[in-house]
């Protein structure tokens, strides 16, 4: 039971924040682009960080505790979903507070113009 450790975290990550996107209406998965963006500049220096952590002995991941599964570079299959579901999750806690409260992040003019509005300049 201890190998699922890892993997449960990721699972209820996933779990606590999916509903996000269908009882607030997120819009998270409609806008694909802008979350691989999101994923690719958190996930990309962060697995490079682990890559040379734990080439130079820095940091280790206990394999009890995982599934046992390594991928390119040493690092276990939950390493490298966690880059991917820990930004995603993220993005979509970020758009649910954001569809609860009107809070501008600075993305509102590009997504105004995309949606076919104009916005005179003050």
């Amino acid at each position: 039971m201890e190998r699922l450790t890892y993997i449960a975290m990721i699972v209820f990550v996933l779990v606590a924040t999916l509903p996000l996107e269908v009882l607030l209406r997120t819009r998270v998965y409609a806008r694909l682009r802008r979350l691989a963006l999101v994923v690719v500049c958190v996930g990309v220096p962060f697995v490079l960080w682990d890559l040379a952590a734990t080439a130079a002995g820095h940091w280790r991941f206990d394999h009890d505790q995982t599934l046992g599964l390594d991928l390119p570079g040493g690092l276990p299959l939950e390493e490298w979903l966690f880059f991917l579901v820990v930004p995603l999750a993220s993005v979509m806690t970020l758009e649910a507070v954001r569809s609860m409260r009107p809070w501008p992040v600075g993305d509102e003019q590009a997504a105004g113009r995309a949606a076919g509005g104009s916005r005179e300049a003050s």
